[in-house]
């Protein structure tokens, strides 16, 4: 049992109070490490080592900025236009289309930019304006689907927090992403099962269709867009390329499909893009370096072997351990950043899972699914602001809306959580062996 007055309850104390106080997340952490180490008598260095030596050795770290550039420049380029306009011809005649469509276009544009964030931002205000153009459906439904069908983004590869999952628990980042393509695509498939029950419901309005014998200009001119995907995890799991080599040919390849093909991106805004890009990794980049300090201290403190000894004392199964986990993460993405829980939070549980026989991959696939649901819940949940600025509706409205999407995610979370071979499947085909 941990003192109220220790070395380590003092540090969280900082870390909150500096939080509460305005600083980022990354900074508190450092700082309230920093006061850990000053109360313990230990040398002040440490914690530059640590972080430091964290960086240096993390290698696959330089895939986040990379594909977030990489998001960056799809956003800015017609990429999105061209996939939307894609997946408007292929499920857009059904009732309750264009909300297909808006799963359908996450699912795809999930396998270029890693990020759910990017994703809302990017398609999201393009199919807000699409869905709610002429009153077809509500501003509240269109946001709450939207952000509801970009958690998908993170699940299907690539994925920024499988990335960081990867530098927590040395799990391959290429079987990683294996595993989350059918997770992704159960997440989908349920979002439009309930988007179908709810276009019935609302008698929400059938599209005029798109005559098919336009279908195969439109596919066409979507190809380049389409085969980033396949030319990014083709390389991976050919053997040709890491993960952070992909990375970069995802931004260059986006770059040079907007610039060449679409023509739909100038120098000024490829400058833009950039810094854009790189305010955004180095508030993550922040972010990993307050973990990567704190880690040290979590280590210290032994906390992971006492969490362990603790379950041995309730003589959990690994069942009953992965509903603990799944309750646990739904309720603290209620409360904090995704990344926070993932290179805090996540580094304690691991052990835990492990001693208990639980796959690190099945185990990283409930996780990322867990915090992307986080994204879409309240209070904290960023998604929801995001989608609330872009449609001018009250929180509360997006929120209500958005129950009954969250509702099934968690129904497909725990198919994931208790079906391994959802995540364990592809994975295997390509040699895995957990």
């Amino acid at each position: 049992m941990i003192s109220l007055l220790s070395p380590f309850a003092i540090t969280i104390y900082v870390i909150v109070g500096l939080s509460l106080l305005g600083l980022p997340i990354g900074l508190s952490m450092i700082s309230a490490s920093v006061v850990y180490l000053l109360i313990t008598g230990q040398d002040m260095g440490i914690a530059a080592e640590q972080l430091l030596q964290g960086l240096f050795n993390g290698y696959t770290l330089l895939a986040i900025p990379l594909f977030i550039l990489a998001a960056d420049l799809m956003n800015a380029g017609s990429l999105s236009d061209q996939l939307l306009r894609f997946c408007h011809a292929l499920v857009g005649r059904f009732r309750g289309g264009l909300g297909h469509v808006n799963v359908v276009a996450n699912i795809i544009l999930s396998g270029m930019s890693g990020s759910a964030v990017a994703d809302a931002a990017g398609l999201g205000k393009l199919i807000i304006n699409l869905m709610t153009r002429d009153g077809k459906y509500t501003p509240g439904y269109a946001g709450a689907l939207t952000a509801a069908a970009a958690t998908i983004g993170p699940i299907i590869p690539p994925s920024i927090p499988l990335v960081l999952y990867a530098l927590v628990s040395d799990a391959s980042v290429g079987y990683l992403f294996l595993g989350g393509v059918i997770p992704g695509l159960i997440m989908g498939v349920v979002l439009m099962i309930m988007n179908a029950i709810l276009a019935r419901t609302r008698d929400f309005p059938v599209e005029e269709p798109i005559p098919l014998r336009e279908f195969p200009k439109i596919a066409f001119k979507a190809i380049p867009a389409l085969l980033m995907p396949v030319v990014l995890l083709g390389g991976i799991y050919a053997g040709v390329m890491t993960p952070t080599e992909a990375a970069a040919l995802a931004a260059l390849y986006a770059y040079l499909i907007s610039v060449v093909i679409y023509r739909s991106i100038t120098l000024r805004q490829t400058f833009e893009c950039l810094l854009s890009s790189a305010r955004s990794s180095a508030a993550v980049g922040m972010l990993i370096a307050g973990a990567l300090v704190f880690n040290y201290v979590v280590t210290r403190e032994d906390l992971p072997n006492a969490l362990n000894a603790m379950l041995a004392g309730y003589h959990l199964s690994p069942f009953a351990f992965l509903l603990v986990v799944n309750i646990l993460l739904l309720i603290l993405g209620c409360l904090l950043d995704a990344s926070t829980i993932l290179l805090v939070i996540v580094p304690i549980l691991i052990p835990a899972a492990k001693a208990l026989g639980i796959d690190m991959v099945h185990f990283g696939l409930v996780v990322v699914v867990n915090l992307m649901i986080g994204l879409i819940t309240p209070p904290y949940g960023l998604l929801l602001f995001i989608v609330s600025n872009f449609t001018r509706q009250p929180l509360r409205v997006i929120v209500r809306e958005a129950v009954p999407f969250i509702a099934v995610l968690i129904v497909a979370l725990f198919v994931i959580t208790y079906v391994p071979d959802t995540t364990l499947w592809l994975p295997r085909i390509f040699g895995y062996k957990g």
